[in-house]
């Protein structure tokens, strides 16, 4: 079922605080997302679907590591890491893509950077946790 080492499950431990901010910032990034699309989405239409795609990633996440399916879970954590650099490296490079931000601009600045030390966190756990090949 999961790739770690010992009985211990996925979601024990610091793996709880991940999951939980994971969770939160599912429901948040989520719901700001939705509202964002429904009211005024041709304002910012890059910035909205990607606080959207954002918010499913870490629906994923957190799902994957409660579920102690570890590959999945690297795999999410892993494109949310890109996912953050390349947004938040692009926003700087080119203001003008996203004239409203998304929980990934600016490297999540709006969301006091956790959006880019979580998925450092989660790679830094779950890659802590596998079993030794």
């Amino acid at each position: 079922m999961s790739e770690v080492g010992g009985s211990r499950p996925l979601a024990a431990g610091f793996g709880r605080l991940i999951v939980l901010v994971y969770v939160v910032f599912a429901v948040s990034a989520g719901a700001r997302a939705l509202f964002q699309v429904a009211t005024k989405f041709g304002d910012a239409p890059v910035s909205f679907a990607l606080s959207a795609i954002a918010a499913a990633i870490y629906l994923v996440a957190a799902i994957a590591i409660i579920r102690g399916a570890a590959r999945l879970a690297l795999i999410a954590v892993a494109i949310e890491l890109a996912g953050v650099v390349a947004v938040g490296a692009l926003s700087f490079a080119v203001p003008d893509l996203f004239p409203e931000p998304s929980v990934w601009s600016h490297f999540g600045s709006g969301y006091g950077y956790v959006p880019l030390v979580l998925p450092a966190a989660g790679l830094a756990y779950l890659l802590k946790r596998r079993r030794p090949a």
